[in-house]
């Protein structure tokens, strides 16, 4: 099972990572949205978004592409310092 070592940038943790989930929390207070609307938009339940607002599920660059479609902005907003 050993598999490659998680790198530090996409760590939960990690500034990096933690800077991406304050703007996906941005942009959907931005948008107007609840929780509960972008997880419909998104096809998951609730808790789905609620996790990764909270930095307790990471997601893949395909996931956050469906996010920033919901919220209207480009993939490279997230992810800009």
């Amino acid at each position: 099972m050993g598999g490659m070592p998680e790198s530090p940038e996409y760590r939960l943790s990690s500034p990096d990572y933690q800077a991406m989930v304050e703007k996906l929390k941005q942009a959907r207070r931005e948008a107007g949205l609840h929780q509960a609307e972008v997880a419909a938009r998104l096809g998951k339940p609730q808790s789905y978004v609620s996790k990764v607002e909270r930095a307790e599920r990471r997601i893949d660059p395909p996931e956050l592409a469906r996010f920033a479609e919901v919220y209207g902005r480009e993939v490279g907003w997230f992810l800009a310092r």
